[in-house]
């Protein structure tokens, strides 16, 4: 499918600027005096439990939520959720 069939014409001219995508596997917070003491080996037990979706960001703002997978030898996101999706 082209751009111009899937996207209005108006919006051809954005539809290869770079935006920046983050996967949010979770969070935590902890005192200074334990960052500091971080190491390699360090563990930092997250919010999420080890199945829970994780959240994707595109420019900070969440626009999805998928399972992680690995493809090869690399992580990926297998979108499960699109947020503000109407189908």
């Amino acid at each position: 499918m082209s751009a111009t069939a899937e996207f209005p014409t108006n919006l051809d001219i954005i539809l290869d600027v770079p935006v920046k995508l983050t996967v949010e596997l979770g969070s935590c917070q902890m005192p200074m005096r334990d960052v500091l003491r971080l190491a390699m080996g360090s563990v930092v037990q997250l919010d999420k439990v080890a199945d829970a979706p994780v959240d994707l960001f595109v420019n900070q703002k969440l626009v999805a939520r998928g399972e992680v997978v690995v493809v090869e030898d690399q992580f990926g996101i297998k979108i499960t959720e699109v947020i503000g999706a109407t189908t």
